[in-house]
């Protein structure tokens, strides 16, 4: 695959989910390493943290195929070690909430699924569905789904044991993720629901990024001078509302995983 086209599959959302646009990114990287492409890969989707820190880590190392196979050992070794931790949680839910697609959540659950049996109920995530792509990995492994459309997230989450969301970011105010995971926060502590974030450490980036405003065609076509349509593509999960972040430096509390990632 050339070097344009990767990054052209990662500006317009083909490719999918953090882990694998990091691991598109170092794909690129290996393919052009100049300053410029530096430039361009990291700029590419400027709300994911995990890109850049492993373009950078890669970097660090006389040996660019070095640094690039550093990166994803380390992107392949936390998603193993955060499934694996996050069976300490999973065990005891019936029933699991997440919204948008995660593959760390996945990987979680399917893993997690082959041990103890639960359902999950998820939201179908507009304007892209990130939610049916959630659901067909969950499914082709015989675990049972329950969608819901995003304005029916109170019914699902009322029901569930758990709540597992990702993350595209962390800062020192919280995680941020999929546009409606702020929601899906809120119901957590009204219903007394407690709330996960699994996410590789190296999303976190103590900065206040600017929250990705997408092209308002992804919601409607239709054109009007009277009309504006408003598509953000993520909010914030505030760290009040987080049980615990589980990565591969451990199941932490907030203010414990903010300790040791800086």
């Amino acid at each position: 695959m050339k070097f344009n086209k990767i990054c052209k599959d990662i500006k317009d959302l083909k490719i999918q989910g953090s882990e694998a646009v990091a691991k598109a990114g170092l794909k690129a990287l290996k393919l052009n390493h100049s300053k410029e492409a530096i430039k361009k890969i990291i700029s590419l989707r400027p709300t994911e943290p995990l890109l850049q820190n492993s373009i950078k880590n890669a970097l660090k190392f006389s040996s660019l195929n070095q640094g690039i196979r550093n990166s994803i050992k380390h992107l392949n070794n936390s998603e193993e070690i955060i499934s694996n931790l996050s069976f300490k949680i999973i065990k005891n839910a019936k029933i699991i909430y997440t919204h948008c697609h995660s593959s760390t959540v996945t990987h979680a659950l399917i893993n997690a699924f082959k041990k103890h049996k639960f359902k999950v109920y998820n939201t179908e995530t507009r304007p892209l569905f990130q939610g049916r792509k959630t659901a067909k990995e969950l499914i082709s492994k015989d675990i049972e789904v329950h969608m819901y459309d995003d304005s029916s997230m109170p019914e699902a989450i009322k029901n569930s044991d758990l709540i597992l969301l990702g993350a595209d970011w962390i800062n020192s105010s919280g995680a941020i993720n999929k546009i409606g995971s702020s929601i899906a926060a809120d119901l957590s502590r009204h219903y007394r629901i407690p709330l996960y974030i699994l996410a590789d450490s190296w999303k976190f980036k103590n900065k206040n990024l600017k929250l990705e405003l997408r092209s308002s065609k992804e919601i409607w076509k239709f054109k009007n001078k009277n009309l504006k349509i408003l598509n953000p593509a993520f909010d914030l999960i505030n760290k009040r509302y987080i049980k615990a972040i589980i990565s591969e430096l451990g199941i932490l509390s907030f203010k414990e995983f903010l300790r040791k990632v800086k």
